[in-house]
């Protein structure tokens, strides 16, 4: 699994810390440093089930700087993902990523019923 988070991010941490409990073997990317592509995105995105919005994080100075919750209602699909792809500190993290799902954001029960179901 590649498990792609910003070290400083709290929540991040507390993630990884988590998958390492639980004996989870992934790979880490740093968001910041590598930020994902709009291909990537892309696929993310149709693995994860949930809307395009949720993939932005909210919370970030970034995003409420761009003014983006009043922009991204008039953006086109392809617009927010080249969005997201710009700049790592504009998607929510963590993400982990696996052959069969994409989980945005953590929530340890959530996470529980995918990786172990």
């Amino acid at each position: 699994m590649l498990f792609i988070c910003y070290p400083k991010c709290s929540t991040c941490q507390t993630a990884k810390k988590w998958l390492e409990a639980y004996n989870v073997a992934f790979n880490e990317r740093n968001i910041k440093e590598i930020n994902p592509t709009v291909e990537e995105l892309k696929i993310w995105y149709g693995m994860s089930g949930i809307p395009l919005k949720k993939f932005f994080n909210t919370s970030g100075l970034l995003y409420k700087d761009l003014k983006l919750k009043d922009k991204l209602p008039a953006m086109s699909e392809e617009e927010q993902l080249e969005l997201l792809a710009s700049d790592g500190m504009l998607v929510k993290r963590p993400l982990l990523v696996s052959d069969d799902f994409v989980l945005v954001g953590f929530r340890d029960t959530v996470w529980e019923n995918k990786i172990f179901k």
